[in-house]
């Protein structure tokens, strides 16, 4: 039986999950929720389906297998612990947008709110579930990268909403630091430089380097300020026998061995790839219902809350690191 699933928060995001939930064969989409009654309102009247107005009403009445929070609040997180502590403790498996929470203190509840409950809590990570991505991937398990050194990474977007001052590094950057762990693991220790660009009020262009716990280095260049172009998300992660370059999430990756002089590529198919970013919450919806629906432990989950929480704080360590202009352990 497809799992019942629910939407709490009914805004753009929220409204791409429901509609993802709709059309999976591996869920039934049951309820929506949002604290506007408008928005929740619109969304049941589009997808068919109950509207609610806040969480404990839809988990009592609905009670479903997994919930989707895609609320938003300050820094794009504030709203997201309340909820998600409510679905876990309602006995349900949770995906939570990112950034996981905009404060370390109620992201580390959330994680270890589902670890006591022993419940499924992802984060939706969705750069890393992309063809391409899990390409490289399998490349670095396989050794071909061999022994890491460095790794760099850079995401910018056109961004001109201004709100609090580290918005552009907490919301924006949960995804390239994923990725960045991805490849190479845990980072242990930054250093941030950022500036406001002309017309901002936001740190909105910031160079962070980093060092892995591996030992390998790096440094992740990320900006509100530049205008969408190709490619807008690069990685390039370099070991000892060779180096790999991905280009747009899905785009095209490039392998080099260090020995030779044939270089290897995937380009995303024009029929059966990506067709465009929406897909990238397909893939990671999906991956999170054939997880549950086939009853993966909490720790197997691809793109847990683990993972979002170790993002933030290395984002945390990086803002440390920019108010005091000192190195920053993660």
């Amino acid at each position: 039986m497809p799992l019942r699933a629910a939407v709490i928060g009914c805004g753009p995001i929220g409204n791409r999950h429901a509609d993802i939930y709709r059309e999976d064969p591996l869920a039934e989409l049951v309820g929506v929720c949002d604290i506007r009654k408008d928005r929740a309102d619109a969304a049941a009247g589009r997808l068919g389906v109950p509207a609610f107005y806040d969480a404990p009403a839809l988990l009592g009445a609905l009670r479903p297998d997994v919930v989707s929070v895609a609320t938003g609040g300050v820094e794009y997180g504030s709203d997201h612990y309340e909820p998600t502590i409510q679905a876990l403790e309602a006995g349900c498996d949770v995906l939570c947008e990112k950034p996981i929470c905009n404060t370390i203190p109620e992201a580390e509840e959330m994680v270890a709110c589902a670890r006591r409950l022993n419940r499924r809590f992802g984060i939706d990570l969705n750069h890393r579930f992309t063809p391409a991505a899990r390409l490289a991937k399998q490349w670095v398990d396989e050794g071909r990268i061999g022994h890491q050194l460095f790794v760099n990474m850079a995401m910018w977007i056109h961004h001109p909403n201004e709100t609090a001052p580290y918005f552009m590094i907490k919301a924006l950057n949960p995804h390239s630091v994923d990725v960045m762990r991805y490849f190479a693991g845990d980072i242990d220790t930054v250093h941030c430089f950022a500036l406001q660009a002309p017309g901002q009020k936001i740190w909105s262009t910031m160079q962070l380097n980093v060092r892995f716990a591996s030992g390998a280095v790096g440094h992740l260049t990320a900006s509100y300020d530049m205008a969408r172009g190709h490619p807008m998300e690069r990685c390039e992660v370099a070991g000892l026998k060779g180096r790999f370059v991905l280009d747009d999430m899905w785009r095209e990756l490039t392998l080099y061995p260090a020995e030779d002089l044939v270089k290897q590529v995937y380009s995303n198919p024009v029929f059966g790839g990506v067709r465009d970013f929406r897909d990238t919450f397909v893939n990671r919806i999906h991956k999170f219902l054939e997880q549950v629906a086939e009853g993966a432990a909490p720790e197997e989950i691809d793109g847990s809350g683990a993972d979002g929480l170790a993002a933030q704080k290395v984002l945390a360590a990086a803002i440390e690191s920019l108010e005091t202009g000192n190195v920053a352990t993660v």
